[in-house]
C-alpha cells in the first residue's frame, strides 16, 4: 500500500527534474529552470515534513498516570 511519504518520496525527483526540463523545453534558460524546479521540490518536503508531520503527537500519549490493569 502506498502512503503519503511514498508519494512524496516520489514527487521530489520528479518535481526537480521534470519541472527544469518542462521549463527548458518551454525557453527557459537551465540556469534558471533547475532554482524553480529546486523551490517546487522543497515546498513538497517543507510540506511533508511541517504540514503534514511524520509523527502526530497526542496529548494522552505524555500521561504520567499509569495505564489501568496493568500488571
Amino acid at each position: 500500500m502506498t502512503g503519503y511519504y511514498d508519494i512524496v518520496l516520489g514527487l521530489i525527483p520528479v518535481a526537480l527534474l521534470g519541472i527544469t526540463a518542462a521549463l527548458t523545453l518551454v525557453g527557459i534558460a537551465l540556469t534558471a529552470a533547475v532554482p524553480i524546479g529546486a523551490l517546487v521540490a522543497m515546498a513538497i518536503i517543507g510540506h511533508a515534513m511541517f504540514v503534514n508531520t511524520p509523527a502526530d503527537v497526542s496529548d494522552e500519549a505524555q500521561s504520567t498516570r499509569p495505564p489501568l490493569n496493568a500488571d
